[in-house]
């Protein structure tokens, strides 16, 4: 973005009130910005969780280099390889040769074969119609050993239809087969992150004598496959919902979607539909409240007016979060994200009425890269972007919910909240890492 010298910015169409945003999008889509914030997940990241898989992506070089980054300093590029994709090959209309053939010479330079390969193809096999039924085909008959699993690495379909996301949750299910559901079994689909043991999903399960299993918990194939054994599928981060819905469907199971929230209410409902699901007693949510009521308090004695920053990559719900802190005392300032999910409706319409000068910053919105960051006064900030653009040294590092879920989530935020209050963090080196809580070679 140019700016003449000496020239301020003004906020206009970056920054603006809850009173004033507009539902569900409060900014335009225009040219973007993107910040120094890497620590949430994308889809190198969310595949490496298949347990002994390989990926393998086909794309021209300039695209490659984020991937091979990504793979590379979550060290696990003893997982990856590549395919580079040339100007000739477009010209020449063999993309399905160079595809087959690619993966095909680097299957076979491997020392062992994998269970299953993600195959990532790009835009390119898009704009020239590669056929890739044939791709798929002809591997398959090459490597029938070998489980091949439809992966896309398309930015092009981000704005319409399914995100590479959620196709990439969907496609990571999909060699799960048919098998004789277990009774007192669940299976948790869809997101980066097991649940916290303490997590108010696994702890109610385990308390009835159920087996929870999950994808971020799979060590071996074997146990990946027993994900599709369970009598109940569940999912509760918002980009596992499809996938999940799909292989539920496929495979003749019910599921239910329980989405992560701060609302008592609303986690009293989702547990208590898990419990009827499973013809098991409803929860005590009274004592689970009053225990939540009292981190709060706790929090909240210690934390003070200290202004607050939350952003939506720490969670999929920050206007709740927002407004179960309001609601409690506590003085959040600003609330960074770029759109509204409609399951925040309620919680938008709420901050209306009760905090209409809460202010909505955007993160990818161009002058976000010249706005200035920070102020006066340090904040407290809730989330690797909120700490990055309040140039917080106390934020609480997290992304994507964690591990958090339901009361104790709630419980557990106070604590994590207390703690970025209490200390001070390395901001600039800690939110440049790629993929939080994964191991990095920087």
């Amino acid at each position: 973005m140019l700016k003449r010298v000496g020239e301020s910015i003004d906020t206009e169409g970056a920054v603006t009130t809850v009173r004033d945003a507009a539902f569900p999008a409060p900014f335009a889509s225009e040219l973007e910005f993107n910040s120094p914030v890497h620590g949430n997940w994308n889809i190198v990241h969310t595949g490496m969780q298949l347990p002994e898989s390989r990926q393998i992506y086909v794309c021209a070089d300039n695209c490659m280099r984020g991937v091979v980054l990504t793979a590379a300093e979550m060290n696990a590029a003893d997982r990856f390889s590549f395919v580079i994709v040339e100007e000739e090959n477009l010209l020449n209309g063999n993309l399905e040769d160079v595809t087959i053939e690619g993966v095909t010479d680097v299957i076979k330079k491997l020392p062992e074969y994998p269970k299953a390969v993600l195959l990532f193809t790009v835009c390119l096999h898009h704009f020239l119609g590669c056929d890739l039924d044939r791709v798929y085909r002809e591997l398959e008959e090459r490597f029938p050993e070998i489980v091949f699993i439809r992966c896309y690495m398309d930015p092009i379909m981000q704005k319409t239809g399914l995100t590479p996301d959620q196709k990439l949750r969907k496609a990571m299910y999909d060699p799960l087969s048919e098998r004789t559901p277990e009774t007192k079994s669940v299976s948790l689909l869809g997101s980066d992150f097991a649940l916290d043991e303490t997590a108010d999903i696994p702890r109610f399960l385990k308390e009835h004598g159920y087996a929870v299993r999950e994808l971020p918990a799979c060590k071996t194939w074997e146990e990946y496959l027993e994900l599709s054994a369970s009598e109940l599928f569940v999912s509760f981060y918002p980009p596992g919902r499809y996938g999940a819905e799909v292989q539920a469907e496929r495979l003749g199971r019910q599921h239910l979607y329980l989405p992560a929230c701060f609302g008592y209410d609303e986690i009293t409902q989702h547990m208590n539909e898990l419990a009827d699901v499973l013809h098991l007693p409803s929860i005590d949510a009274k004592d689970e409240i009053a225990a939540c009521e009292r981190a709060l308090e706790q929090a909240h004695r210690e934390i003070g007016d200290t202004p607050i920053a939350i952003d939506y990559l720490f969670h999929p719900r920050p206007l709740g979060l927002a407004r179960l802190l309001i609601s409690h005392g506590f003085v959040v300032e600003t609330v960074y994200l770029d759109s509204i999910s409609p399951e925040e409706k309620e919680d938008f319409e709420w901050l209306r009425e009760h905090a209409p000068g809460l202010k909505l910053a955007a993160t990818i919105q161009v002058k976000m890269r010249v706005l200035p960051r920070g102020g006066e006064r340090e904040v407290l900030a809730i989330g690797q972007k909120a700490a990055w653009f309040t140039k917080s040294r106390h934020f609480v590092n997290m992304v994507q919910g964690g591990g958090l879920y339901g009361f104790d989530g709630i419980r557990q935020l106070a604590q994590l909240m207390t703690e970025a209050f209490r200390e001070e963090k390395d901001t600039e080196s800690l939110v440049i890492q790629k993929g939080w809580g994964c191991d990095c070679c920087l």
